[in-house]
C-alpha cells in the first residue's frame, strides 16, 4: 500500500483582490477631497518679445483687455475706479515705490490705454512697474 506525502497537498494563495479595493477608494477618496486653484478666466494675447524675462507674480496684478475691461487682480474696474483702489490696497510692510505692479495688456489694447494706466500706477504712488509679455518661439 502506498502513502501519500502531506506535504505537497497544501499550497498557499494569496489574494490580492482586497488589497486593490482598498487602494482603489483611497485614489477616489484623494481625487474627490482634493481642492483644485481656480485661475481667473482672463483670456489675453500679451505682446511677444524676444528678451523677455521672468519676474515673480507676487504684487498687483492689473489686465488690460482689448474690449477695454480693466482688472485689478481679479476684480473688474473701470479707469476711474484704479486709482482708489490703488491707493487703498494694504501693501503690508512693503512701500508702494518697492512694491511691484505687474501690467498684463492685450496686444491690440492701444498705446494711449497704456500710458494712462502707467499714469494712474505712479500717481498712485506706486513705481516698480513689471509690463508683461510672452516669449517668442
Amino acid at each position: 500500500m502506498r502513502l501519500k506525502s502531506r506535504r505537497a497537498a497544501t499550497k498557499s494563495n494569496v489574494d490580492m483582490t482586497p488589497m486593490l479595493d482598498v487602494v482603489f477608494q483611497l485614489i477616489i477618496f484623494f481625487l474627490v477631497s482634493t481642492t483644485f486653484s481656480i485661475l481667473p478666466g482672463i483670456k489675453l494675447n500679451l505682446p511677444q518679445s524676444h528678451t523677455a524675462e521672468g519676474t515673480s507674480s507676487q504684487g498687483i496684478t492689473i489686465t488690460a483687455e482689448s474690449n477695454g475691461v480693466l482688472h485689478f487682480n481679479d476684480k473688474e474696474v473701470s479707469m476711474e475706479s484704479l486709482g482708489a483702489e490703488l491707493m487703498s490696497f494694504d501693501t503690508g510692510d512693503t512701500k508702494k515705490e518697492e512694491f511691484p505692479v505687474s501690467l498684463e495688456a492685450d496686444s491690440d489694447v492701444t498705446n494711449g490705454t497704456v500710458v494712462k494706466i502707467f499714469d494712474v500706477i505712479r500717481e498712485s504712488g506706486y513705481s516698480m512697474i513689471n509690463l508683461r509679455t510672452t516669449s517668442e518661439k
